[in-house]
């Protein structure tokens, strides 16, 4: 009933369907894109006008119903559909006054905060009715955005919910503290990317100041403009198909080497003088350190040298059971199993490396043969096939981590019997032998030195070449397919979301574009009151990592940076199309 109320009131509910279809469509965007710290205002501006548009609200309460809602407007139009309007906003602190009082008292009111009589002039009233002296909203205020609770700061009434008037906040602190004031302004342009599932910092170091929005699905990888590969859901380097948990385990294993030193607890123990690690290597519980001190297997404690087989003189501690035997053997196997599987990471990790120098070498190459063979111009193959190694290369590299969780005892220990694990594990590998065999002849080929061959020869190479780059291309797919449907498809995997392979590589954000025409444009709908501009005229100079937000004169398109390139050349774009197309 909220919606026909709010929608269409000569209509029904069921004939508004389609306004609502429309409404969710203002909230979708396809895409990802940069934010600048000179589009980070218009970014907040776009979302913060739908909301306006939709609800009829000002700018201040659009903003407090996003923050509430983390900026995500199908989470709003959600609610709203639900529960009504009324629950809408009053779950989020929001209070709408259509007409506010505008009646002035010449009497002193009492402040029910400092119980004292205030003239009504120094009295403050919010939407939601209540009204304290100016001195203590200022000092709430401020205790608040010290507090770094700025951006959603609730009247001092008690069980009171609703979000103060951010004109109010503005003009009370900025006459005291301006600075607090600019901080506070700070905070709400910075709720943007801080409150937003959608919208991260880049995690380049150091900080390149871009922020990034996804439309859609998190679970991605994405390209920031200062050329930055990550996972949008954990800002850690790019690592699929690993999930982002499955890849903080590895990392944090690779580390601290916690199998080796998980070994070493279960197979040594500790001498009490020196605390060397002692192996044992033989069957009596009388062991000696390389510093001279005895002591005792089972307890570690001191003893003196006088011994027998079977007891220790002067010395006991219970009967010996012989149950560390299984433990070291076990112990042993996961630290082999962990070696297996980290190496041949490690291995394609350096091959990606080393493959990467090949860049340079390559462009040098092809201006030789276009030199010798002026009937050969066309030579994109070879730097399709280039980005095609890498993509796979690196696919290659993250299975085996993804390999070592998913097919061992830590995370599906419970979720899958031995059998089926045994049916999943060798169909995976025989997909990762496949494509790990192509990879290394597609690298083969691609290092020959085709500048010193004939036509005829580099013809060959060419075919194979494109030939290899399709058949390693498909079989990334089924990898993929085969992990999103196979290994992690049922319900009890939900968890271990991974990133979809892209042909054409990581996804390049592109800068948001968007502009106010003129500052005239904005004026005119906008009053100052509800705007997030300094009313100073003053810029508002952010904290890490914004030096800089753009005042009303700073403000239009947003300008395309030039990305730098780390060889002046877009001939070795990771992200070219990797269609094999023969142009010739």
């Amino acid at each position: 009933m909220a919606i026909y109320c709010l929608f269409q009131k000569d209509k029904p509910p069921w004939q508004c369907g389609q306004l609502i279809q429309d409404c969710k469509k203002m909230a979708i965007d396809s895409g990802l894109h940069v934010i600048t710290k000179e589009s980070l205002l218009i970014a907040q501006r776009e979302d913060l006008q739908r909301v306006m548009d939709l609800l009829t609200l000002d700018e201040q309460h659009a903003r407090s119903l996003l923050i509430y809602y983390h900026w995500d407007i199908e989470k709003v139009l959600a609610v709203l559909v639900e529960k009504g309007k009324d629950r809408l906003f009053s779950e989020a602190g929001v209070t709408v006054v259509e007409h506010k009082s505008s009646s002035l008292s010449t009497s002193a009111v009492m402040c029910y905060i400092c119980m004292d009589d205030i003239p009504a002039n120094d009295i403050t009233t919010m939407d939601c009715g209540h009204g304290f002296c100016n001195n203590c909203w200022t000092e709430h205020f401020i205790v608040k955005i010290n507090e770094g609770q700025s951006r959603r700061i609730r009247c001092m009434a008690h069980k009171c919910n609703a979000i103060c008037d951010e004109a109010v906040i503005r003009n009370l602190v900025s006459a005291k503290h301006p600075d607090l004031a600019e901080r506070f302004e700070r905070f709400l342009l910075e709720s943007y990317i801080e409150d937003n599932k959608m919208v991260k910092w880049c995690p380049s170091v150091p900080h390149c100041g871009n922020a990034i929005r996804v439309e859609g699905d998190k679970f991605c990888e994405v390209e920031c403009a200062c050329g930055l590969q990550f996972c949008f859901s954990c800002s850690e380097e790019a690592h699929s198909p690993c999930s982002c948990l499955m890849w903080e385990l590895w990392t944090k294993k690779c580390q601290d080497e916690s199998k080796t030193v998980s070994w070493m607890a279960v197979n040594t123990m500790p001498c009490p003088k020196c605390d060397k690690p002692v192996e044992k290597n033989g069957g009596c519980n009388f062991v000696s350190c390389i510093c001279g001190q005895a002591f005792c297997w089972l307890c570690g404690g001191a003893t003196g040298p006088d011994h027998t087989w079977s007891s220790i003189n002067g010395h006991s501690c219970g009967r010996y059971k012989d149950d560390n035997a299984k433990r070291v053997e076990h112990a042993k196997h996961d630290l082999h199993r962990y070696m297996h599987y980290y190496n041949r990471y490690k291995v394609h990790t350096d091959s990606f490396k080393l493959e990467t120098m090949l860049k340079e070498i390559i462009q040098d190459k092809i201006s030789i043969s276009e030199s010798k063979q002026p009937t050969l111009k066309d030579f994109s193959w070879v730097t399709n096939g280039l980005n095609r190694l890498f993509r796979c290369r690196r696919v290659l590299s993250y299975s085996y981590p993804f390999a070592y969780y998913m097919f061992g005892d830590i995370l599906f220990k419970d979720e899958m019997s031995k059998e089926e694990r045994e049916i999943k594990q060798h169909l995976f590998e025989n997909q990762q032998q496949q494509l790990e065999a192509n990879v290394e002849k597609l690298s083969e080929f691609i290092e020959e030195p085709f500048d010193e061959y004939l036509e005829g020869k580099i013809m060959e190479i060419r075919m194979q070449v494109i030939d290899l780059s399709v058949i390693t291309d498909s079989l990334c797919k089924k990898m993929y397919e085969c992990i999103e449907n196979d290994l992690l498809g049922s319900p009890q995997f939900a968890i271990h979301n991974i990133a979809p392979y892209r042909s054409k590589g990581v996804e390049r954000a592109t800068e948001l574009s968007g502009c106010w025409n003129t500052k005239a444009d904005y004026a005119d709908n906008h009053t100052p009151s509800d705007s997030g501009i300094n009313r100073t005229g003053g810029r508002i100079e952010l904290g890490r990592p914004f030096p800089g937000t753009p005042n009303l004169d700073e403000i239009g398109c947003s300008r395309k940076r030039a990305r730098k390139q780390a060889l002046g050349d877009d001939l070795f774009d990771l992200n070219l199309p990797a269609e094999v197309i023969d142009k010739s």
